[in-house]
């Protein structure tokens, strides 16, 4: 069963690109009783989690801290804020949407000139990034550094939400992969396994590649989510996936081709423990897999992804039982390519 209380701390612990310190410290918390770590230069989190018994092949099990977010540019003469972002956001979800702003966590909300000033088809427009600014209640650029400074983080400020079927929250991406590893190092594992918990995947997969190289893997189990859009007007073939229907098996993305080997124990593997599993209906997109497939001499990999509709945006919605599947399914697999199912 999933512990969704756990699962809350970790998509509302705030942690952007290059800022993912209170992440990694709430999972070190979470696993030091259970295996060994450390951090590297990049800020990475590299865990050796013991099995009964060595594995035949290295594993490396990986998900990224990291959240797409904004960062302060500049402070105008009146207190507004400037920003750009961190990671990829579509413009049209922040006009109106509350932020925490810096290591004070001060409280700000996303605006834009009104519509009744807008001239021509202005107001018809989605404005550019630099014509949003955050209004944080400061009436001068003095008043406004007493709390924030240029370069400082700015992440969604979103409640965590749940009914029976769904969860609704900021960062469902890919905290939920980190909670899944998390929950696969507080178990006993059959072999021995690395897992990475990686930095920096929004603004470029940097972590993955450093983690990767690293820890040298032969197979790499890449733990992510993915866009849903099985929404009003959207054709079927146009979905990508859908929630309720299990976990998300890529074939191919925009940087990696994934091992085809990898993706038929994924499904048959699903079949063999009663889960549901869906492949993803689209070439689109990246993740950590394509800094990791190609380190050193190269790394088999495959990626499993929780489906889950408006990525990146300040709310995100997500399938209870698409949860379920997903951890199961990545703790069986955990045990079949460690314990060698892919080798001749």
């Amino acid at each position: 069963m999933i512990d969704y209380a756990l699962l809350k701390q970790l998509c509302q612990a705030d942690g952007i690109s290059g800022d993912e310190g209170a992440v990694r410290d709430l999972i070190i918390e979470q696993i030091k009783d259970y295996a060994s770590y450390e951090v590297d230069n990049l800020g990475n989190l590299l865990v050796h989690k013991k099995g009964r018994q060595p594995a035949s092949v290295r594993l490396m099990v990986s998900a990224h801290m990291d959240e797409v977010g904004l960062m302060v540019t500049d402070i105008t003469a009146n207190g507004f804020l400037k920003f750009d972002e961190v990671g990829g956001i579509d413009r049209r979800v922040l006009i109106g949407k509350q932020v925490t702003v810096g290591r004070q966590n001060v409280r700000g909300v996303i605006g834009v000139k009104p519509i009744h000033l807008c001239k021509g088809d202005e107001g018809k427009t989605i404005p550019e990034m630099s014509e949003l600014y955050i209004d944080i209640g400061a009436d001068s650029e003095e008043e406004a550094k007493r709390y924030v400074h240029p370069g400082d983080s700015v992440r969604y400020h979103s409640a965590f939400l749940e009914n029976e079927n769904t969860i609704n929250a900021k960062a469902i991406d890919d905290r939920f992969g980190c909670y899944v590893m998390i929950e696969l190092i507080k178990s006993e594992l059959a072999y021995d396994t690395d897992f990475a918990f990686v930095v920096q995947e929004e603004v470029g997969l940097r972590g993955a590649k450093v983690a990767a190289y690293a820890l040298d893997p032969d197979y790499a189990l890449v733990l992510e989510t993915t866009t849903s859009a099985e929404i009003p007007e959207v054709e079927k073939e146009k979905q990508v996936c859908n929630l309720g229907e299990g976990a998300v098996i890529s074939l191919m993305d925009r940087r990696t081709i994934y091992d085809k080997a990898m993706v038929q124990l994924a499904l048959d593997t699903a079949d063999e423990i009663g889960v549901k599993a869906q492949v993803k209906r689209a070439i689109a997109g990246g993740n950590d897999a394509g800094a990791i497939h190609q380190s050193r001499a190269g790394v088999r990999t495959l990626a499993v992804s929780l489906a889950c509709r408006y990525l990146h945006a300040p709310s995100t919605v997500a399938a209870k039982a698409d949860c379920e599947s997903m951890l199961s399914l990545s703790r069986a697999l955990c045990e079949k390519i460690a314990g060698g199912a892919l080798e001749p």
